[in-house]
């Protein structure tokens, strides 16, 4: 009885059984499409940050630091990306190889490693410097993660010898490892007093944005050769 009245119904409204199977059926096709568009079209590339102040938006309101500055432009450039802040005030190399794999989480698919200049204003011997970024470099690639190095620079009042010393860091850890270097971090930024906090250390929201001006290409370059491959 319950299936007649289900039938009458149909006929009433002009549904009949022929309907409903193709309405089904129709249902059905639009199931299969949605289910066989590709999987990647969903996911958003991940952009790793893994810095120190400088990387962290020291003192700036929220989305205004490295990070969320860097993912907004990257989406204008029709990226789909989620950049991850992973920059921690204070921290040296040392310190950012030690919280590499919590930073990491689930995996990213390039990483920007900015980190050395704490060490550098604490004299830090640049040994111990060299072989933490070092760490950072191998571990990443071990984990399939395209890396960038962003570059520092020693103080000229640090003396000649350890400027030397510090400043080639980057270059030949970029070499031996065959990662794309950004030769310096705060090019266009350093010593101008109007990108600069107070300190003369930090850069204000335009100093940020002049920062991701510069390394937008690199880091665009490599989200792109990450998604082909």
């Amino acid at each position: 009885m319950p299936s007649d009245r289900w039938c009458g119904a149909n006929r009433r409204y002009g549904a009949g059984p022929r309907f409903v199977q193709t309405r089904r059926a129709a249902l059905a096709g639009l199931a299969a499409l949605l289910a066989a568009r590709p999987a990647a079209a969903a996911r958003a590339l991940k952009l790793l940050c893994l810095g120190d102040s400088l990387t962290a938006g020291y003192l700036l309101p929220a989305g205004q630091g490295f990070a969320p500055v860097l993912e907004r432009e990257l989406r204008k450039r029709g990226l789909a990306v989620e950049a991850i802040d992973a920059g921690v005030s204070g921290d040296t190399a040392t310190a950012g190889a030690e919280r590499l794999d919590w930073a990491l989480g689930e995996g990213a698919d390039v990483a920007v490693v900015e980190l050395g200049a704490n060490d550098m204003f604490r004299g830090t011997d640049p040994e111990i410097t060299r072989r933490a970024l070092d760490s950072i470099l191998t571990r990443l690639k071990e984990k399939r993660v395209r890396p960038i190095l962003a570059g520092m620079r020693a103080s000229p009042g640090l003396g000649a010898d350890y400027v030397a010393r510090f400043d080639r860091i980057y270059p030949e850890l970029a070499e031996k490892h065959g990662v794309p270097l950004y030769p310096f971090f705060l090019e266009g930024v350093a010593g101008d007093r109007a990108l600069n906090l107070p300190d003369g250390i930090h850069p204000t929201k335009a100093g940020v944005e002049r920062i991701v001006a510069g390394i937008l290409p690199l880091v665009e370059a490599e989200l792109r050769e990450a998604a082909a491959g």
